[in-house]
């Protein structure tokens, strides 16, 4: 049974496929805590609700028993390392995450993982099967569960590493009613080793000690999570260069990257629209522009007033007399 529902998740296009248990280590549970208490969230308000939801599936949905998590490779076409060194060396463009420069991978893969819901719970109709998904916008610890389905691990950055898709996996996770065994490969060995590759690159120091993350001082938190109507601090813009959306020196440096590959999939493959985006042509956009330019993308969920206010902070820095014209 578990092979068959594994099987019809690959067929909807997912590259990797795992089970799990309905918990998670408690060392996943203090760390989040600690995060917490330390203020290092930020103004990310919501990460402070439902804890207890975001350390057990079973405080969020009390009939589950077991849990599957997919992934789905988004690699760009080129080395990710010497994509990014590049794009950071030219500051006529504004660089945007790799994750960002695709069709919004939460459009992509809650449709293909509703789908694989659907069939499951009709072909298992005589169990009584229910299943409840999640992408990306639920108080779930999708990334520890990921580990404990053997998909992959939390490295130093916080962030899930695969041994075959290194930093480029995209996560959904399904919750079942039924009662299904973990992989024999759950949950998945932490293969960082004595790296320090990630914690060594950040530009802020965000990761302050291995397996931790005070995202107050991440690139990422200040130009995307961020909703306060507070400016990106000095300290930040002093260090952000052309990163207008998200930051991907933690994962690019990753030594398991050598292990990844093209993604196959064609709604993840680089739009000219982001993966061209100039700091000039952003600086001209309203609203209109904006919503046309970013259209299916991740950076939309940004909106246009934040991406307005951060690239002009950005151009500031970059070169005073660019921003000013404008």
């Amino acid at each position: 049974m578990k092979e068959a529902i594994r099987q019809k998740a690959l067929s909807e296009g997912f590259d990797v496929c795992g089970f799990g248990p309905a918990h998670i280590p408690e060392r996943n549970k203090k760390r989040y805590q600690a995060f917490i208490d330390a203020g290092e969230h930020g103004s990310m308000r919501w990460l402070e609700a439902r804890l207890e939801e975001r350390q057990s599936p079973e405080a969020l949905w009390d009939s589950v028993r077991s849990v599957m998590v997919v992934g789905q490779n988004y690699a760009p076409a080129d080395d990710p390392k010497q994509d990014w060194e590049s794009r950071l060396l030219d500051h006529s463009l504004a660089h945007i995450s790799a994750y960002a420069r695709g069709k919004d991978y939460h459009d992509v893969l809650k449709k293909r993982l509703k789908r694989v819901g659907r069939w499951l719970c009709q072909e298992y109709a005589d169990l009584n099967a229910d299943v409840k998904v999640f992408v990306d916008t639920a108080p779930i610890p999708e990334k520890a569960l990921a580990q404990m389905a053997g998909v992959g691990w939390q490295g130093k950055h916080t962030n899930l590493v695969s041994q075959d898709y290194g930093s480029y996996l995209f996560l959904g996770v399904m919750y079942l009613s039924i009662a299904l065994p973990a992989d024999p490969a759950a949950p998945h060995p932490d293969q960082c080793g004595s790296c320090t590759a990630c914690i060594d690159i950040c530009p802020t120091g965000a990761i302050e000690t291995a397996y931790t993350l005070n995202a107050s001082k991440c690139i990422a938190y200040w130009n995307v999570e961020h909703k306060g109507t507070d400016p990106i601090p000095d300290s930040i813009l002093n260090v952000i260069g052309n990163r207008v959306f998200g930051c991907d020196d933690c994962l690019a440096v990753c030594p398991w990257n050598k292990f990844a590959h093209q993604t196959t999939e064609p709604a993840f493959e680089a739009k000219p629209a982001t993966s061209q985006a100039r700091i000039d042509d952003l600086l001209k956009m309203n609203d209109q522009s904006f919503r046309d330019h970013f259209a299916q993308t991740a950076v939309k969920r940004v909106g246009s007033a934040t991406l307005q206010r951060n690239v002009q902070a950005i151009a500031s820095k970059l070169s005073p007399t660019r921003a000013s014209e404008r």
